[in-house]
Protein backbone atom coordinates (compact mmCIF):
# COMPACT_ATOMS: atom_id res chain seq x y z
CA UNK A 1 0.00 0.00 0.00
CA UNK A 2 2.81 2.50 1.00
CA UNK A 3 4.62 1.56 -2.70
CA UNK A 4 1.52 2.02 -4.06
CA UNK A 5 0.79 5.64 -2.64
CA UNK A 6 4.23 6.66 -3.35
CA UNK A 7 4.09 5.67 -6.44
CA UNK A 8 1.11 7.42 -7.39
CA UNK A 9 3.09 10.66 -5.84
CA UNK A 10 5.29 10.04 -8.18
CA UNK A 11 3.46 9.83 -11.17
CA UNK A 12 1.46 13.50 -10.08
CA UNK A 13 5.42 14.87 -9.52
CA UNK A 14 6.67 13.32 -12.75
CA UNK A 15 3.72 14.49 -15.03
CA UNK A 16 4.01 18.20 -13.48
CA UNK A 17 7.44 18.40 -14.37
CA UNK A 18 6.35 17.30 -17.63
CA UNK A 19 3.98 20.24 -18.10
CA UNK A 20 5.91 22.77 -16.08
CA UNK A 21 7.75 24.55 -19.24
CA UNK A 22 4.70 24.93 -20.50
CA UNK A 23 2.63 26.27 -17.26
CA UNK A 24 5.59 27.72 -15.90
CA UNK A 25 7.88 29.19 -18.53
CA UNK A 26 9.81 30.85 -15.64
CA UNK A 27 10.61 27.88 -13.30
CA UNK A 28 11.55 25.88 -15.89
CA UNK A 29 14.35 24.62 -17.03
CA UNK A 30 16.18 22.84 -20.39
CA UNK A 31 16.49 19.28 -18.88
CA UNK A 32 13.09 18.99 -16.59
CA UNK A 33 10.87 16.83 -19.06
CA UNK A 34 13.81 14.07 -18.87
CA UNK A 35 13.75 14.55 -14.85
CA UNK A 36 9.65 14.34 -15.56
CA UNK A 37 10.36 10.92 -17.07
CA UNK A 38 12.67 9.17 -14.90
CA UNK A 39 9.91 10.14 -12.06
CA UNK A 40 7.07 9.05 -14.09
CA UNK A 41 9.35 5.65 -14.38
CA UNK A 42 10.14 5.72 -11.04
CA UNK A 43 6.42 6.15 -10.24
CA UNK A 44 5.59 3.33 -12.63
CA UNK A 45 8.03 0.83 -11.28
CA UNK A 46 6.82 1.48 -7.73
CA UNK A 47 3.06 0.49 -8.57
CA UNK A 48 3.38 -2.08 -10.81
CA UNK A 49 5.93 -3.57 -7.90
CA UNK A 50 3.83 -3.56 -4.84
CA UNK A 51 4.15 -7.11 -3.73
CA UNK A 52 8.31 -7.08 -4.04
CA UNK A 53 8.88 -3.90 -1.93
CA UNK A 54 8.22 -5.47 1.57
CA UNK A 55 10.62 -4.22 4.81
CA UNK A 56 13.93 -3.46 3.72
CA UNK A 57 13.56 -2.15 0.22
CA UNK A 58 10.31 -0.53 1.13
CA UNK A 59 12.32 1.23 3.78
CA UNK A 60 15.18 2.01 1.22
CA UNK A 61 12.26 3.32 -1.48
CA UNK A 62 10.99 5.67 1.43
CA UNK A 63 13.83 7.06 2.24
CA UNK A 64 15.28 7.61 -1.32
CA UNK A 65 11.76 9.35 -1.75
CA UNK A 66 12.43 11.34 1.08
CA UNK A 67 16.14 12.58 -0.14
CA UNK A 68 14.38 13.22 -3.74
CA UNK A 69 11.57 15.38 -2.34
CA UNK A 70 13.99 17.25 0.14
CA UNK A 71 16.50 18.09 -2.94
CA UNK A 72 13.10 19.24 -5.17
CA UNK A 73 12.20 21.75 -2.32
CA UNK A 74 15.92 23.47 -2.95
CA UNK A 75 15.85 23.30 -6.13
CA UNK A 76 12.25 24.69 -6.17
CA UNK A 77 13.17 27.25 -4.03
CA UNK A 78 16.30 28.46 -5.54
CA UNK A 79 14.02 28.88 -8.90
CA UNK A 80 11.41 31.18 -6.87
CA UNK A 81 14.53 33.06 -5.65
CA UNK A 82 16.12 33.56 -8.88
CA UNK A 83 12.93 35.31 -10.34
CA UNK A 84 12.99 39.21 -9.86
CA UNK A 85 9.76 40.78 -7.98
CA UNK A 86 7.98 41.90 -10.66
CA UNK A 87 8.34 38.01 -12.29
CA UNK A 88 7.40 36.81 -8.74
CA UNK A 89 4.42 39.36 -8.59
CA UNK A 90 2.95 37.98 -12.38
CA UNK A 91 3.50 34.26 -11.47
CA UNK A 92 0.89 34.89 -8.72
CA UNK A 93 -1.49 36.41 -10.96
CA UNK A 94 -4.54 34.87 -12.56
CA UNK A 95 -4.15 35.81 -15.98
CA UNK A 96 -0.86 34.53 -15.92
CA UNK A 97 -2.13 31.01 -15.22
CA UNK A 98 -5.17 31.84 -17.44
CA UNK A 99 -3.27 32.30 -20.61
CA UNK A 100 -0.89 29.52 -19.42
CA UNK A 101 -3.63 27.15 -19.13
CA UNK A 102 -5.48 28.54 -22.79
CA UNK A 103 -1.66 27.61 -24.13
CA UNK A 104 -1.73 24.34 -22.86
CA UNK A 105 -5.28 23.77 -24.13
CA UNK A 106 -4.20 25.30 -27.66
CA UNK A 107 -1.29 22.91 -27.36
CA UNK A 108 -3.51 19.46 -26.37
CA UNK A 109 -5.32 20.15 -29.85
CA UNK A 110 -2.86 20.34 -31.44
CA UNK A 111 -1.26 17.05 -30.81
CA UNK A 112 -4.92 15.82 -31.01
CA UNK A 113 -5.23 16.81 -34.54
CA UNK A 114 -2.05 15.50 -35.09
CA UNK A 115 -2.32 12.45 -33.62
CA UNK A 116 -6.27 11.95 -35.22
CA UNK A 117 -4.61 13.24 -38.69
CA UNK A 118 -2.07 10.15 -38.35
CA UNK A 119 -4.83 7.75 -37.42
CA UNK A 120 -6.28 8.83 -40.49
CA UNK A 121 -3.44 7.75 -43.03
CA UNK A 122 -2.65 4.74 -41.11
CA UNK A 123 -6.62 3.60 -41.17
CA UNK A 124 -7.14 1.34 -43.97
CA UNK A 125 -9.58 2.68 -46.69
CA UNK A 126 -12.03 0.34 -48.48
CA UNK A 127 -11.24 -1.31 -51.54
CA UNK A 128 -12.25 0.99 -53.84
CA UNK A 129 -13.01 3.57 -52.00
CA UNK A 130 -16.78 4.07 -52.98
CA UNK A 131 -19.12 3.58 -50.25
CA UNK A 132 -21.73 3.05 -52.07
CA UNK A 133 -21.98 1.25 -55.28
CA UNK A 134 -24.29 0.67 -58.28
CA UNK A 135 -24.22 -2.02 -60.17
CA UNK A 136 -24.74 -2.42 -64.26
CA UNK A 137 -24.97 -5.44 -66.30
CA UNK A 138 -24.43 -5.07 -70.04
CA UNK A 139 -27.58 -5.68 -72.26
CA UNK A 140 -27.16 -8.35 -74.39
CA UNK A 141 -29.31 -8.80 -77.85
CA UNK A 142 -31.60 -11.58 -76.13
CA UNK A 143 -32.24 -9.18 -72.32
CA UNK A 144 -32.48 -6.00 -75.25
CA UNK A 145 -35.54 -8.22 -77.38
CA UNK A 146 -37.16 -9.52 -73.78
CA UNK A 147 -37.40 -5.58 -72.45
CA UNK A 148 -38.58 -4.34 -75.89
CA UNK A 149 -41.30 -7.01 -75.81
CA UNK A 150 -42.31 -6.40 -72.23
CA UNK A 151 -42.30 -2.58 -73.11
CA UNK A 152 -44.42 -3.42 -76.04
CA UNK A 153 -46.39 -5.51 -74.04
CA UNK A 154 -47.14 -2.79 -71.25
CA UNK A 155 -48.12 0.02 -74.16
CA UNK A 156 -50.91 -2.76 -75.33
CA UNK A 157 -52.05 -3.75 -71.99
CA UNK A 158 -53.09 -7.15 -73.36
CA UNK A 159 -49.73 -9.79 -71.86
CA UNK A 160 -48.46 -12.43 -74.41
CA UNK A 161 -49.86 -16.07 -74.26
CA UNK A 162 -47.65 -18.06 -72.26
CA UNK A 163 -44.98 -20.14 -73.68
CA UNK A 164 -45.80 -23.87 -73.67
CA UNK A 165 -43.93 -26.16 -71.03
CA UNK A 166 -42.62 -29.13 -72.30
CA UNK A 167 -41.10 -31.80 -69.77
CA UNK A 168 -37.73 -33.16 -69.89
CA UNK A 169 -38.74 -36.36 -70.00
CA UNK A 170 -40.24 -36.92 -73.44
CA UNK A 171 -43.88 -38.19 -73.94
CA UNK A 172 -44.37 -41.47 -75.72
Amino acid sequence: MLATLSGDLCLLLGLALLLLPLLAVELSRPRDGVWGAVVLLLGLVLVTSTDRLRGAPMLAVLCAGLLIARLAAEVGQARWNSLSETEQQQFTSLDHWRTSVQQLLITTGRVGEGISGIAKQLKPAGKSGVKSKKWVRPESPKTTATSNAASSEAASGEPDPPAEVTSPEGED
